[in-house]
């Protein structure tokens, strides 16, 4: 059984309870972890609180040399992570290797960041001089969902652990291990640049135990979350409490626009990969298809084309382009949502089974799915689909469809395809989102903030930004003696 990791070493749950965790694509048994509890959590929370003081004193350039240090290591055992990865949440091998290696990336650009942290001066009036300071937080909680576990775990760690906060980790119930073993690999980074034991920690267990415990713990002064809108909430509501900072990376349902003027062959590469990466589970991911009508028929054959050649399988066979569904529940939801808008009128493009026989019966298998002439008050529509089913709608115009586009209570991602770069940028200016590409498939970058706009969540992780959402800014006014007689009169 697995051990989750406090104070730089690997130790049991108090309650001795054990957690299973299984592969989605068997059902096998790939390991236990502890079922944490809140004393294990308070435990974790203690251990970062100890370790403040000696890691936010340290020169930021040390810090982001442990991150880069924390990076190589992770790159040293890439083989391991990764087959432990797809083994835990189900998704193919290839996909596992570019998570990790994102993960790397995260941590080597936060690294890189150490040497030019700067902070702010001002001359205020005669003899009067303003520092505007940057200060950690200190405790932050990082509750990272089942879907990314590892690189959506390296948004909030890179920031936090650069601008000298501590951490506790709470991962998915279902996708620990990964996780579990990057944190051992950065604590030992940590502690061979100088810092002690306790800057990053990681316990298991139910998040209504322990995931609420970092909620309404006052040591801790920072939740970074990714998950469900419903739960983010939640968060924000428990955080409130004691005024907690909170980034919220929550739910999305990011919609696509191709203009008749479009690179079709491009955009439907973008549509199938930004649909169907990763088994279509991400909040950040192609989730609505708006097509100009003039090119939707050519446009739904090259797709359906396109998406018949998604092999689906095992993540370890190397032939498989998409693995299973992480949970039952989770593929019941994702049928329950075409179900409900083939009965409100939509035809079925492609998919729409689940494959049958052999191994595929051990797994969560479900074909990647087209639906046309999509009811806009659909679930598929109105709700995230977490899961490998895409609706398309056809539109007259840009304008028809943006105002569909914006028809949604998410504002994550969001892309448009075309020529035109007065489109182009009609769309990026009108589009309600936090994230828009025009011609580009879905890719994030560090060096651009991300969050959502509406309810997909609040704050910045990547980018600047990201520290921004892990400091404070302190006002420092100094007065010099030539000054001091003044100061007493005003």
């Amino acid at each position: 059984m697995a051990k989750f990791f406090v104070a730089g070493e690997y130790q049991d749950s108090e309650s001795k309870q054990a957690t299973e965790v299984r592969n989605p694509a068997t059902g096998e048994v790939v390991d236990t972890v502890p079922k944490g509890n809140v004393n294990d959590a308070r435990r974790a929370i203690e251990a970062a609180a100890g370790a403040l003081k000696k890691w936010s004193e340290m020169a930021p350039a040390k810090r982001g040399a442990i991150l880069l240090e924390a990076g190589r290591l992770v790159t040293q055992q890439e083989k391991e992570l990764t087959n432990l990865l797809t083994r835990e949440q189900g998704k193919p091998l290839r996909e596992s290797i570019l998570e990790i290696r994102r993960f790397v990336h995260t941590l080597d650009h936060y690294g890189g960041m150490a040497k030019s942290l700067r902070t702010g001066a001002v001359l205020l009036d005669n003899g009067r001089h303003g520092l505007i300071l940057r200060k950690p937080l200190g405790v932050c909680g990082a509750i990272v969902p089942w879907n990314f576990p590892v690189s959506l775990m390296g948004n909030k760690l890179g920031p936090a652990l650069l601008a000298g906060n501590t951490v506790v980790v709470k991962p998915a119930s279902t996708t620990p291990l990964t996780a579990l073993r990057c944190v051992e690999l950065i604590d030992k980074a940590v502690q061979a640049g100088g810092g002690p034991k306790g800057v990053i920690n990681l316990v298991t267990g139910p998040g209504s135990v322990v995931g609420e415990e970092l909620l309404v713990n006052s040591t801790v002064r920072k939740i970074g979350f990714t998950g469900a809108t419903d739960t983010g909430r939640h968060v924000m509501q428990s955080a409130a409490k004691d005024f907690k900072h909170v980034t919220l990376e929550l739910g999305g349902s990011d919609p696509m626009i191709v203009c008749d003027d479009a690179d079709l062959d491009r955009a439907v590469s973008a549509a199938s990969v930004g649909r169907f990466f990763n088994c279509g589970q991400a909040c950040l991911a192609v989730k609505r298809l708006y097509l100009f009508d003039k090119i939707a028929d050519v446009f739904m054959e090259k797709l359906v084309e396109k998406v018949k050649k998604l092999r689906i399988g095992d993540g370890f066979k190397p032939d498989t382009l998409m693995g299973p569904l992480h949970t039952a529940g989770q593929r019941q939801e994702v049928e329950e949502q075409i179900e409900e808008a083939v009965k409100r009128g939509a035809r079925v493009l492609y998919g729409a089974q689940r494959p049958k026989g052999g191994d595929y019966d051990k797994g969560f298998y479900l074909q990647p799915t087209l639906l046309a002439d999509v009811d806009p008050a659909s679930r598929i529509l109105q709700e995230e689909c977490f899961g490998p089913a895409l609706p398309i709608v056809r539109v007259k115009d840009l304008d028809h469809a943006i105002e569909q586009a914006n028809n949604s209570i998410f504002g994550l991602g969001s892309s448009v395809w075309t020529r035109d770069i007065n489109r182009a940028m009609a769309a990026a200016e009108r589009i309600e989102s936090g994230y828009t590409w025009i011609n580009s498939a879905q890719i994030i970058y560090d060096e651009l903030p991300f969050g959502g706009v509406k309810q997909s969540g609040l704050g910045k992780e990547h980018g600047n930004e990201a520290i921004d959402h892990y400091t404070e800014q302190k006002s420092v006014v100094i007065a010099t003696e030539t000054h001091s007689e003044a100061v007493g009169g005003e």
